[in-house]
């Protein structure tokens, strides 16, 4: 059995593709993530709302937060670099950890200085395979809204298989969103390494 610290969640290693590098965080990349995190897009694809603080208290949680990633025993928070900018555009995520299952959730979110050009398909390729190759995890799940037709697509090029649907989870406007839910597991990535 794998436990928390033998999984490697306590070590944040540096990930190096052909386009990003995943590493753990700086204090430069603090801006990256600011814009990714104001730009709408993002607040709407990942079901996050503008929350009523004021600048200074937001920027007063966002400097708590990411100075923290690197310390976290429990999880595993990196910095998704554009190596032709050497700039932060996003960050990759493995939670909830299940020791007895050994799963993970897994989250990525790419800003708008890193769309459209494949990063998140590397990002998430190098990811997983660390969570399978290095960490000897069985399962890797994640959440996806029905209106992000464009990452589950990206999903589904890496190999996650969508297993069912979380009915209206989400209000959007008006009206409700469904997610679907989608994993891969350990056996699925060692015959296609993420290309199926």
């Amino acid at each position: 059995m794998i436990d928390r610290q033998s999984a490697g969640f306590a070590v944040k290693p540096t990930l190096t593709g052909d386009k990003v590098v995943l590493r753990p965080f700086a204090d430069g990349d603090l801006d990256g993530i600011r814009a990714a995190l104001r730009d709408p897009e993002v607040m709407r694809l990942t079901g996050s709302s503008a929350d009523d603080a004021d600048d200074d208290e937001r920027e007063k949680v966002l400097r708590r937060w990411y100075g923290t990633r690197n310390a976290q025993p429990d999880r595993l928070d990196l910095a998704v670099v554009d190596r032709s900018t050497d700039g932060c555009v996003g960050e990759v995520v493995l939670n909830e950890w299940s020791e007895r299952a050994r799963s993970c959730n897994f989250r990525v979110l790419i800003g708008p200085a890193g769309r459209d050009r494949g990063l998140g398909t590397e990002v998430i390729r190098l990811f997983v395979g660390y969570a399978f190759e290095r960490l000897g995890l069985h399962r890797v799940e994640l959440e996806v809204f029905d209106f992000n037709p464009r990452a589950r697509r990206v999903y589904e090029k890496v190999g996650f298989v969508a297993e069912g649907v979380l009915r209206e989870v989400l209000r959007d406007g008006d009206g409700w969103v469904d997610a679907t839910v989608m994993s891969i597991l350990s056996h699925e990535w060692e015959r296609h390494r993420g290309r199926p």
